[in-house]
């Protein structure tokens, strides 16, 4: 968006929305607002129905771990200890604008969120997705089940401290012929390339 058309949204986000965005960041021609996720439901309904603002689609929504971050600000707000966010990108197709919403979760232990899914439908699988990859809890969602990793999966991948290796290995066993889960066995190594040289590599030549 042109600046001007970033300007006007951000104006009319300020008398929308009042002092329930607790900040307001411009980047890359786009809008981020920052608010808290006791406001979710009502703010989300507020951008979709006002006819200034008219979000309509729900373009992306995905989470966030900031337990490696390596500061305590964002945008200058003071996340404290809140490990986990949730994104969402919306698109109003009437005035071609675009909008990131960025929620913080409160509880680091249980992190969970009132689900979207009735004023964007389109979060569905979206939600889905952060729940299995983050173990993000959606309230209220009608069907949330993992989405991405197979049945029996243990932990969240997209977590920071899942190990890259993961906790379960997947194999075929010929005596019980079925599929088996069991701990997984990769031990730790490290892996020095063979490199091939010319026979003549390093010597003067004559």
């Amino acid at each position: 968006m042109t600046d001007s058309r970033v300007d006007k949204l951000a104006t009319n986000l300020q008398q929308v929305l009042s002092d329930q965005q607790v900040d307001m960041s411009h980047a890359l021609g786009e809008l981020t607002i920052l608010i808290h996720s006791r406001d979710l439901l009502g703010i989300a309904e507020t951008l979709r129905n006002h006819t200034d603002l008219a979000f309509d689609t729900l373009v992306d929504l995905c989470g966030v771990d900031y337990s490696e971050y390596t500061t305590n600000t964002h945008a200058g707000y003071k996340r404290g200890d809140k490990r986990f966010a949730v994104v969402y990108h919306l698109l109003s197709v009437k005035h071609n604008h675009r909008l990131r919403i960025r929620v913080f979760v409160d509880d680091n232990e249980f992190p969970m969120l009132d689900s979207v899914i009735y004023i964007w439908p389109s979060a569905n699988w979206y939600e889905r997705e952060a729940f299995d990859l983050f173990g993000i809890v959606f309230n209220n969602h009608p069907d949330l089940r993992r989405i991405l990793t197979d049945y029996g999966f243990i932990g969240n991948p997209f977590r920071k401290d899942f190990p890259l290796s993961g906790h379960m290995e997947m194999q075929y066993d010929p005596e019980q012929k079925r599929v088996i889960y069991q701990p997984i066995t990769i031990e730790p190594r490290e892996i020095t390339p063979y490199i091939i040289r010319e026979e003549q590599y390093g010597k003067e030549e004559t």
